[in-house]
């Protein structure tokens, strides 16, 4: 597995080695073990799969708030897509930045999210599939969200966003500095 890492501490692009032939490829998205030696120690316990028909569709920026903040591991099943991490933890010298991976079926990426960002992506081809792990379950009374477009973080999303498909919850997101942020910069070892 090659671990890149981000401008973002602590968000990391993974790429599975793939072992292909005549048949086709092999790949090992996710090993614990393997995982805790680098110092990665995930414990994932849902795995989420959504699929997006329409090019331009927007999923985010969505966030989930202790006692059931979520670290998730994306990647992409079919398709292509942008994906997003913003840095919303109080404190963080980055608080507000964001970085964005196009993750595709053809380059294998992932990426590597930890709790106290938020995450969002925006699809690049048709009927696109997203796969992701999560390190707790859904919980809807920790559901978060912020404006997809908020000029203050000024995400390059790569196309005209009036044109972005959104469901109704993430068109009345508000923006970040109408938010709490429920995640609090634990300095360097975070």
């Amino acid at each position: 597995m090659q671990i890149e890492e981000t401008v973002l501490p602590g968000v990391l692009i993974l790429v599975p080695q793939r072992h292909g032939d005549a048949r086709g490829f092999f790949s090992e998205s996710w090993n614990r073990a393997r995982m805790a030696a680098q110092g990665l120690d995930y414990d994932f316990v849902q795995d989420n799969h959504s699929l997006s028909g329409r090019v331009g569709t927007v999923r985010g920026l969505h966030y989930q708030s202790p006692p059931h903040a979520q670290a998730k591991l994306v990647r992409c099943g079919r398709g292509a897509f942008l994906d997003v991490a913003v840095d919303i933890r109080k404190g963080s010298p980055t608080f507000g930045a964001w970085v964005g991976v196009e993750l595709s079926f053809e380059n294998g990426k992932q990426l590597l999210i930890p709790e106290g960002f938020l995450h969002g992506f925006v699809t690049r081809a048709p009927d696109t599939e997203i796969i992701y792990k999560c390190t707790d379950y859904y919980a809807p009374e920790c559901d978060g969200a912020v404006r997809f477009d908020d000029p203050e973080i000024g995400i390059d999303w790569g196309m005209d966003t009036s044109g972005a498909v959104l469901s109704e919850k993430d068109a009345a997101a508000p923006l970040l500095k109408d938010v709490e942020s429920p995640f609090t910069w634990q300095g360097e070892a975070a």
